[in-house]
């Protein structure tokens, strides 16, 4: 096989890859089921800080936006959704970036067995960074960080 011939077949598969990545990721993502008024039980026991600034709006924003699917506190839902407050989540594995892109976004099944999380509808991104002030007080009140 010459260089030449082979730059080529590298391009193309690339060019491919990137397609199919791009293809997968345009998909609907279906939506988990919400919990309802028998909400499931929360799969982490979740100590709970006095919480400051950005995490106190952050925490009302959680509660109308998210807390039905991760639980009251970020505890995670049992067969609902996972559980924020846990050592997945920490910023060293799921940077901020994770989060606003999630929001935004959605994200596919990747470490828990829920299904896809779809994008978060009617948030903006200062709100996420309050969520996500108020994940992160949760978090390292609960030793992960």
């Amino acid at each position: 096989m010459t260089p030449k011939f082979s730059y080529i077949l590298i391009a193309l598969l690339a060019i491919g890859g990137g397609g199919y990545i791009y293809w997968d990721n345009t998909k609907p993502v279906p939506a988990p089921q919400a919990a309802d008024s028998t909400a499931a039980p929360p799969m982490v026991d979740v100590k709970v800080p006095t919480l400051t600034g950005a995490a106190i709006i952050g925490e009302t924003i959680f509660n109308a936006k998210c807390a039905a699917c991760h639980g009251a506190n970020a505890a995670g839902q049992d067969g609902v959704a996972p559980p924020l407050v846990h050592r997945i989540y920490e910023p060293g594995h799921h940077g901020d970036g994770a989060f606003l892109l999630a929001a935004q976004s959605g994200v596919r099944a990747h470490h828990w067995q829920f299904g896809n999380m779809p994008p978060v509808e009617g948030v903006t991104q200062g709100d996420v960074k309050n969520i996500i002030a108020y994940v992160r007080a949760l978090q390292k009140e609960n030793g992960i960080f």
